[in-house]
């Protein structure tokens, strides 16, 4: 799969002498004309794909279809197509290793019209996360909006503002 974007935080001035671990995870494309499902996040004031770490011995496309009908209720999901792989270095802020390598393995899919329930877990409930249909270009700039003036932005709301932007030269145009 081809390679979007490798990402450094700009706290990560240098991979050498630094303990790293590799995290790999999923992300979802479902698009609907330029509207995109996405999970809103009330704590960092974003909207996110779907998605997340795989789990010990899962494929890929199992990771992602579990995680997109975890967190949104999505069902038939199929029609899976390779997007690309964003790589980041990010802080780690624990004392096991000082970097965390997260590699996000995206993917196109259809799913049915019907959304199911989601099976979000504790944190991201309380986080305030939320599965919702977007216009794409509405999310984009919320998310530019958030990362110029909020205090409250997370990590990873670069990486979903660059995918979006991708998504829309590559997908939608």
């Amino acid at each position: 799969m081809e390679i979007l974007k490798t990402h450094y935080h700009p706290e990560i001035d240098s991979l050498e002498d630094k303990s790293i671990f590799t995290r790999l995870a999923t992300r979802s494309i479902t698009l609907r004309g330029d509207s995109i499902l996405l999970l809103y996040t009330e704590r960092y004031e974003d909207y996110s794909l779907p998605g997340g770490g795989l789990d010990e011995g899962e494929s890929k496309t199992e990771g992602m279809i579990r995680e997109l009908n975890e967190e949104t209720g999505a069902r038939e999901i199929k029609n899976i197509k390779p997007f690309g792989v964003y790589e980041e270095y990010r802080p780690w802020y624990k004392p096991d290793y000082d970097i965390q390598h997260m590699i996000s393995y995206c993917y196109t899919c259809d799913i049915s019209k019907d959304l199911g329930v989601a099976k979000m877990e504790s944190y991201e409930t309380k986080n305030g996360m939320k599965a919702k249909w977007v216009n794409i270009h509405e999310a984009i700039n919320h998310n530019n909006r958030t990362m110029d003036t909020s205090e409250k932005k997370g990590m990873s709301i670069e990486r979903e503002t660059f995918l979006l932007k991708l998504i829309v030269e590559r997908v939608t145009a």
